[in-house]
């Protein structure tokens, strides 16, 4: 007699837990085949205020934490995914459709990146503060600082390596951050949330959703607690991103806006994911006080 599949539904990844979603639904996950893979959990707007008070709940923690010590835990994150290289290299060839050997460069390029935001950690407040030039007897100083939660839309298509692109820079100057993952791809951003859940990450720092961005970013976007969105996820759909922006002008929110077509993830990303969520705090001090 034949053996039957048991087949895995993929909860959502909230505060450090893996909670069914509150609507009780989920849905099919297929691979690039058509070919049914696994089930996952199809977050609701419930869903999506879990997760931002998971994400508030932790920001003074993680921001209060040096960024020595984050960049140490950006790369713990990176050596879990190099021991569990076999079942990413598996959900990007499922999800995208890729060759194995393609699949394996992209994992290779997703733990990269970490390791190269985990470096960033403790130097980009060097190279984005300074000592400023003022007339009269003070010290001036501007450092950067973390904005808070940030709601992050993950790219459609590359379901890893823009995963780990629009999140590492984030969290690694000190945000909290919430998730969409890709609708149709979401295995790379589940596996993802598995090796957060058992790496150093406090829980709530990182909230992973699966379901349709259409469906939980509008709540996201209007959150008066949530105090930037990224909208790279929407890349190509720029009525959604309009609709996003104008929630997000509510309260003010800081919002990296969606370019007309996805970016090249291959390519060296530069400073601006992390400078795109600091805000710059300015110091006047006395001199010889």
């Amino acid at each position: 007699m034949s053996r039957i599949d048991v087949r895995k539904t993929y909860k959502l990844y909230i505060g450090g837990a893996f909670p069914r979603s509150e609507s009780g639904y989920s849905y099919e996950v297929l691979d690039s085949k058509g070919k049914f893979v696994a089930n996952a959990s199809l977050a609701s707007r419930k869903d999506a205020r879990d997760a931002v008070g998971a994400a508030r709940k932790a920001f003074g923690g993680w921001s209060g934490r040096t960024a020595y010590n984050r960049g140490q835990i950006l790369y713990r994150i990176a050596e879990i995914m190099e021991d569990r290289r076999p079942q990413f290299v598996q959900a990007v060839v499922q999800s995208e459709g890729l060759s194995a050997a393609r699949a394996d460069k992209v994992v290779d390029e997703a733990i990269d990146r970490l390791v190269w935001y985990a470096g960033w950690a403790d130097k980009v407040t060097q190279v984005l503060g300074n000592t400023n030039p003022v007339a009269g007897p003070y010290f001036n100083l501007s450092s950067p600082e973390p904005t808070g939660v940030v709601a992050v839309l993950a790219p459609q298509e590359s379901s890893l390596l823009g995963l780990v692109s629009v999140v590492a820079p984030v969290v690694v100057t000190g945000n909290t951050v919430v998730v969409v993952s890709s609708y149709e791809r979401p295995l790379p951003a589940v596996t993802f949330a598995e090796v957060l859940a058992t790496s150093d990450v406090p829980g709530g720092v990182v909230n992973v959703l699966t379901g349709s961005a259409a469906t939980v970013a509008p709540w996201l976007a209007a959150h008066m607690d949530v105090n930037a969105i990224d909208l790279v996820g929407v890349a190509g759909e720029p009525a959604l991103a309009t609709d996003l922006e104008v929630a997000a002008a509510d309260n003010l929110k800081r919002v990296r806006r969606a370019p007309a077509a996805e970016p090249d993830w291959s390519a060296e990303p530069g400073l601006e994911p992390m400078t795109a969520f600091l805000e710059t705090k300015t110091v006047w001090h006395p001199i010889g006080v």
